[in-house]
C-alpha cells in the first residue's frame, strides 16, 4: 500500500453520527460547480478534489472543485461492498483495490500497466460499517507523478 493510499484509506467512515448535511453546489450537469468542502459521505462518480484535507485515515469533509480546474484526484467508481459483518481492514482493502482496478480500464479508457493514472480507494471503517451501515467504496484516480491533473480522467485514455 501507498502512502497515499494509506492517508486516504477509510476516509468515507468520516465520523458517522456527527450528522454532516454539507453538499457541494452542483451545476445543471450535477458534478461540482464551484470549490468548496464536500461531504466525505456525498462524493460522486466524476467528482473532483484536492488533498488537503486528510487528517489520519478518517475525515468529514474533502475540498471538492470543479475538475476543469487543477485538482488531484478524481472519483471513477463507486460500489457497495457486499455481507452483513465488517472483513476487517486487510480484506476490505484488498476488496476495495481488486474492484477498483476492474473498473480502471472501463473509466480511464487505458488499461492501468499502459497509464499514467494511478488509483487509491476509499472505503468503511468498522465504525461507519457497524454503526452507519456504511458499504461504499469509492475508486479515486490520480496521477503516479503526482501533478494536478487539469481536465477530467474519465474515457481520457491517459
Amino acid at each position: 500500500m501507498t502512502a497515499r493510499q494509506l492517508i486516504t484509506v477509510g476516509i468515507l467512515a468520516a465520523a458517522v453520527g456527527i450528522g454532516l448535511t454539507k453538499a457541494a453546489t452542483r451545476g445543471d450537469d450535477e458534478f461540482i460547480a464551484e470549490s468548496e468542502t464536500l461531504s466525505a459521505f456525498e462524493v460522486r462518480v466524476g467528482d473532483c478534489f484536492d488533498d488537503g484535507a486528510f487528517m489520519g485515515n478518517e475525515v468529514q469533509d474533502i475540498p471538492a472543485v470543479p475538475c476543469a480546474e487543477p485538482h488531484d484526484n478524481e472519483v471513477y467508481a463507486t460500489f457497495d461492498m457486499p455481507g452483513d459483518k465488517w472483513p476487517g481492514d486487510a480484506a476490505a482493502d484488498q476488496a476495495a483495490m481488486a474492484v477498483c482496478y476492474d473498473r480502471f480500464r472501463a473509466a480511464i479508457g487505458k488499461p492501468y500497466k499502459d497509464s499514467v493514472i494511478d488509483f487509491t480507494t476509499m472505503y468503511p471503517s468498522e465504525r461507519s460499517w457497524n454503526q452507519g451501515g456504511d458499504r461504499e467504496v469509492v475508486c479515486i484516480a490520480f496521477r503516479m507523478d503526482l501533478e494536478k491533473l487539469t481536465e477530467t480522467v474519465r474515457d481520457s485514455g491517459i
